[in-house]
């Protein structure tokens, strides 16, 4: 199966925005054998659960269920809506937020702790050679899942979004792409076991359209594409639906 994650950011602003693109879309997703998994900014995550029976995910997380945490969105709140995904280390939360690679472990190991399943972003801000994936890929990936068990790696989808690709227009190859992958699965297995590494999904981010989706969601060992800015576009969005198929 392959996965298409739509990451809306905050590009849509208003409920009527938000249930007109639902609308527009939900009827190839529903008929889509890929897994499509919406997720919203919080406050039309209510929305998504009551009018699309779809796979929702949050855009992020306190690694707190409850408490006094002003301006906060706690890991009770998200299973109160029966959201299954959420996306955490994304590269906007890392530069904008300044979230540390120990405050995003903290928020995977409660994330998974309370039943969601993780989409964790990684990537570089450059790359020096051409060909080689830089090492800070696995640093973050090290960083980022120390402590989790092993039990828990099958619920962590890994997101390979090189960062000078994310809003640029300039996407990375799907020779990179599963270069990346291949390096994310090795360096996971070398943390818990080769077999665990190598059943770990991974998806290419970062400038992905409907004119480059196919390249990298038919590329062998890459198993689908998180969106951004192209996801909050209907048509756009739909075209890459049936694409996908």
């Amino acid at each position: 199966m392959k996965y298409l994650v739509a990451n809306w950011k905050s590009y849509i602003t208003s409920h009527k925005d938000a249930k007109a693109l639902f609308l527009a879309t939900r009827d190839e997703a529903d008929a889509c054998l890929s897994e499509v998994i919406v997720c919203p900014p919080f406050p039309f995550l209510p929305d998504i659960k009551q009018d699309w029976d779809m796979a929702a995910g949050a855009q992020d997380v306190f690694w707190e269920t409850k408490g006094a945490y002003t301006g906060e969105v706690t890991l009770d709140m998200l299973r109160n809506l029966n959201v299954e995904y959420v996306i955490l280390g994304h590269s906007e939360r890392r530069k904008y937020f300044e979230e540390s690679d120990e405050v995003i472990n903290k928020k995977v190991k409660a994330a998974l702790k309370a039943g969601l399943k993780v989409i964790l972003c990684v990537g570089e801000k450059q790359r020096k050679e051409k060909n080689v994936i830089p090492k800070i890929v696995a640093e973050q990936i090290k960083a980022n899942l120390a402590g989790v068990p092993k039990t828990k790696i099958h619920n962590v989808m890994v997101a390979y979004e090189p960062i000078w690709a994310i809003g640029t227009g300039l996407s990375d190859t799907p020779e990179n792409a599963h270069q990346a992958a291949l390096y994310i699965r090795k360096t996971i297995g070398k943390m818990y076991h080769t077999k665990l590494g190598m059943g770990v999904k991974v998806l290419y981010g970062g400038s992905v359209n409907s004119k480059n989706v196919l390249e990298f969601v038919n590329y062998h060992g890459i198993d689908g594409v998180l969106v951004g800015s192209a996801s909050t576009k209907k048509d756009e969005f739909t075209k890459m639906i049936k694409l996908v198929g």
